[in-house]
């Protein structure tokens, strides 16, 4: 099997499936560090050799950090995308200064002379200062500490604003999956017309798209932030009938090509005009052999005609990309944590 691979960039070329850090940030259960390390390994040498990460995902940078600094120089060299996420507290005196060091920490946190790609959020448009900060990174990615800039959870005005102003942006980081497909709307159009890509998370609903929940009652009480997240998406959806449906197309799809019903769904958003790659979150490399089906088969026409027959009822979250996510008066903002960066 051929993982496939995306050129993001020019001399910048990455799998079209990239390891997810959010799960070994601790909101998900408990977190065995040393198994967590040591199944990073598997990930790289299967080639899935891109880790996302954050530097509000707690303790995270430091994980892959100590990973890196655990592997010979012989092994293939682990590419990180991390993310630049000024607490919404600290907004308004976010300067170059503050840019630096959150950069220089994580820089020290990850072991490395440079990091890879940086995804830039901005919690609050009404305060000044969001694409002056995107050129504090800008300015640093030409003094080399960092070689790619990128996005995170902008709607798609904000993102031509940063644009517009010459920041090279290469990706945005959107919830993208069959239960959500804002991103499919005017973030893709600008797209179209610029040389952003999309890095898709929530591709699987933090595992709500899995086997384990085809037939199972709706449940009353989640175990952790992600599954609450999702469930929301799920209610926007349609509804617990409607996610049951959608498990039981994927699950009848996925019978004919010999994958499971989350392959299905993961190959869905590869399939999504202007995706990048699909990030796939993981504590442990258990899943991966499933996961890497995803390079094995193509959708055909009558499997996308049967999700388009479900899709066509169920519209998902309306509005811009993250735009529910920001009303922090909403359903959707009301969970969210908005101060965890902690510089």
């Amino acid at each position: 099997m051929t993982i496939e691979i995306f050129k993001l960039a020019p001399g910048y070329d990455i799998p079209r499936l990239i390891r997810g850090g959010w799960q070994l940030a601790g909101d998900h259960g408990e977190v065995d560090r040393q198994k967590a390390i040591a199944d990073m390994a598997v990930f790289v040498e299967a080639g899935i050799d891109v880790f996302d990460c954050a530097d509000i995902y707690t303790g995270v940078e430091d994980i892959i950090g100590e990973f890196r600094a655990s592997q010979p120089s012989t092994q293939p060299a682990l590419r990180v995308h991390t993310k630049f996420v000024p607490d919404l507290n600290d907004l308004a005196q976010v300067d170059a200064a503050y840019v630096r060091r959150v950069v220089t920490r994580s820089l020290q946190r990850l072991r490395a002379q440079r990091l890879d790609l940086v995804q830039f959020h901005w919690w609050d448009y009404s305060v000044p200062g969001m694409v002056q900060t995107a050129r504090h990174l800008q300015a640093l990615q030409q003094e080399g500490l960092i070689q790619h800039v990128g996005g995170t959870n902008f709607d798609t005005p904000q993102t031509a604003a940063m644009l517009d102003a010459g920041v090279p942006l290469v990706s945005m980081q959107v919830q993208y999956s069959l239960l959500d497909r804002r991103p499919a709307g005017a973030l893709s159009a600008l797209c179209a017309r610029s040389p952003l890509r999309l890095l898709c998370y929530g591709t699987l609903a933090g595992g709500f798209i899995t086997e384990q929940w085809l037939g199972a009652p709706e449940p009353q009480q989640l175990e952790n932030r992600s599954l609450i997240k999702y469930k929301l998406v799920i209610d926007d959806f349609g509804g617990w009938a409607a996610f049951q449906e959608l498990l039981q197309r994927l699950k009848r799809i996925g019978q004919r090509h010999g994958v499971s019903l989350s392959v299905v769904a993961t190959r869905w958003v590869l399939d999504q005009p202007f995706v990048a790659a699909a990030i796939v979150g993981a504590r442990y490399a258990a899943h991966l052999p499933e996961h890497l089906q995803v390079f094995s088969f193509k959708l055909d026409a009558q499997d996308h005609n049967e999700i388009n027959q479900l899709l066509a009822r169920c519209p998902g979250p309306q509005g811009d990309t993250y735009a529910l996510e920001r009303d922090r008066e909403g359903r959707h903002g009301r969970i969210m944590k908005y101060n965890l960066s902690k510089v």
